[in-house]
């Protein structure tokens, strides 16, 4: 198996972007989404239970297409040449997803040096959400375990250290007042409406736990020992048109830094060999995984 795969370079725009045009899809769509979350505090008081409940869930869903579309991207491909933009679309994401862009981008960067590995000889796993980190027998968690406890499980001493590496104290310092802005702004909401936090926390929580969901199924299946087989695809229209191709999951470990918009030429170049290697594909969504039928 070949690592050398030749992609078109992407023409990169003049100014503002700092990758693509295309990128204003998933600035536009986090700047939605937190506008959402305000147009739902003012709808609050205003709507009925039996609208109330859907909003909710939908609110949920969002959550966790932020954080695989719009979220992962930017992790990845900063969308804007100015340090500054990068910055504050940072805070919208916070503010939007409710917790630390900055944390999650850490979190993440260490999910792509593991892979969602199997523990070594001590019980340990690279990547800190693997989903063979407290399995047992070198099996993947359950899944429900997996989800609704991983919300829980991050170490935010271990997270700042790994951050703080190689003189970034900038960057802990950042993510610090990335986590006051999301919490002063939870606390705002009390103050404001404390029984609209009441019924919005619930519907926070399950959005977290569907997102865990997707990083679940994104690797359930998968071989953590055969990197072009690290990830899980789902090639659906719809679901890559909405989520930003985020379903070209195992072509996205195989090239993290490529961007959004080539990951369908990536899977066109690389599809005999993923076939040879017997990359996985899931045939529902990565959200919906439980779903699946097992062979």
């Amino acid at each position: 198996m070949t690592n050398a795969i030749a992609m078109p370079r992407l023409t990169t725009p003049r100014y503002l972007f700092a990758h693509a045009w295309w990128d204003v899809i998933p600035v536009l769509m986090g700047c939605a989404h937190l506008a959402c979350q305000i147009a739902l505090f003012l709808l609050f008081p205003h709507l009925p239970w039996w609208a109330l409940i859907p909003l909710g869930l939908l609110y949920s869903y969002m959550i966790a297409w932020n954080i695989e579309s719009v979220s992962h991207n930017f992790t990845h491909n900063m969308y804007f040449k100015s340090k500054l933009l990068n910055r504050l679309f940072s805070l919208v994401e916070c503010l939007a997803i409710g917790f630390s862009q900055s944390f999650y981008r850490t979190v993440h960067i260490r999910h792509h040096i593991g892979n969602s590995d199997r523990p070594d000889a001590q019980g340990k796993t690279r990547d800190w959400f693997s989903i063979y980190r407290y399995g047992q027998d070198g099996q993947a968690e359950n899944v429900w375990r997996y989800a609704l406890f991983g919300f829980f499980r991050g170490d935010a001493k271990m997270v700042f250290a790994e951050m703080g590496k190689n003189g970034r104290e900038a960057e802990v310092r950042w993510s610090k007042i990335e986590h006051a802005a999301f919490l002063g702004w939870f606390a705002l909401g009390f103050l404001l409406n404390w029984k609209f936090m009441l019924y919005f926390l619930p519907f926070y929580y399950l959005g977290h736990v569907l997102s865990m969901m997707v990083g679940y199924y994104e690797h359930f299946q998968g071989n953590p020992d055969v990197p072009i087989a690290w990830g899980v695809s789902h090639y659906g229209f719809w679901y890559n048109l909405l989520w930003m191709n985020n379903g070209y999951h195992a072509e996205h470990h195989y090239r993290p830094k490529l961007h959004w918009t080539q990951m369908k030429a990536l899977h066109r170049k690389i599809k005999d060999q993923q076939k040879e290697y017997g990359v996985y594909v899931i045939h529902v969504p990565h959200v919906f995984g439980f779903l699946q039928r097992r062979a």
